[in-house]
């Protein structure tokens, strides 16, 4: 089991180590799932789509009609090339399509790999506060923003932190807030442990683990016989 941080991640972003899963956690967690019995299948896969509606200790970023027939929860890294490949890229076809439409409902949760991400997810929520559109808009920023958020990343935090209106004191308060800090490391803690959430990005289509980036065309494939039944 990875252990947490202490403090948030604002006091050592010139760091470079993974905030919490390192590889041999990661490889035992895959291995712990790859071990459940076939048997078994249909049961585990009620069990894991449970366990990820559950609600966990942040609020959750959801849009689209909460009657929609497809939920589909994305585990992401704001630090993840595939991550926001797949925001820019697939997202907004996904949205116009399937979510605007009523027929997905959308659940973003984070899941950062390193301190820069962390810090990321948690300007995001500042901006939000609480509003799932607010906060998307400021990850849609961060993801566009990525290679200047690896690089400079208070620099980077402070711009996308201006651009919705917070001052430089404002932002660093934000990242400050150990509690937030807490609630995140925990949410990501249970994703490991009762998700088997390895990588990112991770997604549960209706509760069907799908683990790294896809096309529309390929998420698409799996969307569309779930709207039959």
């Amino acid at each position: 089991m990875p252990e947490p941080l202490q403090r948030t991640p604002w006091f050592d972003l010139a760091s470079e180590q993974p905030l919490y899963i390192h590889r041999r956690t990661a490889l035992a967690a895959l291995l712990a799932f790859a071990t459940l019995p076939f048997a078994g299948s249909a049961i585990a896969q009620s069990a894991i789509a449970a366990a990820v509606a559950r609600p966990v200790s942040l609020p959750d970023i959801a849009i689209g009609s909460a009657k929609a027939p497809i939920t589909i929860t994305e585990y992401s890294s704001m630090s993840c090339p595939h991550c926001a490949a797949f925001g820019q890229n697939v997202f907004p076809m996904l949205r116009s399509k399937y979510i605007d439409t009523g027929k997905v409902r959308f659940v973003f949760r984070e899941f950062p790999l390193d301190i820069k991400a962390a810090a990321a997810s948690i300007l995001a929520r500042c901006i939000g506060q609480g509003d799932s559109e607010k906060y998307l808009g400021a990850v849609e920023i961060l993801f566009k923003l990525q290679d200047r958020l690896v690089a400079q990343t208070k620099d980077t935090l402070f711009y996308v932190g201006k651009q919705h209106g917070m001052s430089v004191e404002e932002v660093e308060t934000c990242e400050k807030d150990q509690a937030q800090f807490d609630k995140l490391n925990a949410d990501q803690q249970y994703a490991v442990r009762e998700l088997k959430v390895t990588s990112t990005p991770t997604f549960f289509l209706n509760g069907v683990r799908l683990q790294g980036s896809m096309s529309f065309e390929e998420l698409e494939e799996r969307i569309k016989p779930l709207l039959k039944k």
